[in-house]
């Protein structure tokens, strides 16, 4: 068999990932909500988040990724990430100058407050990578659907 077939492209799989601590979910950003809805390892009342109210305001093929920078202080969905406080790990693109030495991109982790609505990343929103969505259980376990 040759290799090709079976292994995934390089990159294809990148921050797809579903992992669970004592207090919190991480998802990789690149899985689409259809996908997590699909995924057995993704908690049911997140389903139930996802199906109930994202998919209402956005479609099935939507990623977090995409998500978080449409998103409007007055939708179901930002109401629901911030219930769960949701917490956004992205790779930011600086150039050089303003006391950097050199261009590269900066890792860090935002909560949803910093992104929604802020203009220095909706200018960047094309150069910004994001890898994770980090989720609290106990806020999970707060909102009813």
């Amino acid at each position: 068999m040759d290799n090709k077939e079976t292994q995934p492209l390089s990159g294809e799989n990148d921050f797809k990932y579903i992992v669970q601590d004592m207090s919190s979910i991480y998802l990789g950003a690149r899985y689409t909500y259809g996908e997590l809805i699909e995924n057995e390892d993704v908690p049911h009342k997140l389903k139930e988040v996802i199906f109930c109210i994202f998919l209402k305001e956005v479609a099935e093929d939507t990623t977090p990724e995409n998500h978080v920078f449409y998103l409007d202080k007055d939708s179901a969905s930002y109401r629901a990430y911030k219930k769960m406080k949701a917490r956004f790990r992205m790779s930011v693109w600086y150039p050089a100058g303003k006391g950097r030495k050199k261009a590269g991109y900066i890792n860090r982790e935002y909560a949803l407050e910093d992104v929604v609505g802020n203009r220095e990343l909706a200018q960047k929103m094309n150069t910004i990578v994001v890898e994770e969505v980090k989720i609290s259980k106990l806020g999970l376990g707060t909102i009813l659907v």
